[in-house]
């Protein structure tokens, strides 16, 4: 006997699927827009930038993916090795792509972000 999925797994089966590929776009489009940048400049010009369009990606709240972050003020090098290293479902980032200093400006917007609230 089968069961259908419930909305939420089949939910996260969908983004989980989409995710890569939204990643290999907007490594396309960091490419394109990167041309004039040295290696020794980061491509995100703001923690919020890179929130937006990497992080928010499974972590926002309304999505329902990944642990929420916002407000929950960890540690720069907490978030430098989770970003480097994945934890469970979260892919590594290498320093090509996010650099350190775009990940310290993140954890930086992150803390000043009013936690999520509690969901019943």
């Amino acid at each position: 006997m089968s069961y259908p999925l419930s909305g939420n797994t089949a939910k996260r089966m969908l983004i989980a699927s989409i995710f890569p590929f939204a990643l290999l776009a907007a490594s396309a489009q960091a490419q394109n827009t990167d041309h004039d940048k040295g290696p020794w400049q980061s491509r995100w010009s703001s923690g919020e930038e890179l929130y937006e369009k990497v992080c928010s990606q499974c972590h926002d709240p309304k999505v329902g993916v990944g642990t929420a972050i916002q407000g929950r003020v960890l540690p720069v090098e907490y978030v430098k090795f989770i970003v480097r290293n994945g934890f469970n479902a979260m892919p590594s980032f290498q320093a090509s792509y996010i650099d350190d200093e775009s990940i310290a400006m993140v954890a930086e917007y992150l803390s000043s972000l009013p936690a999520p609230a509690a969901q019943p």
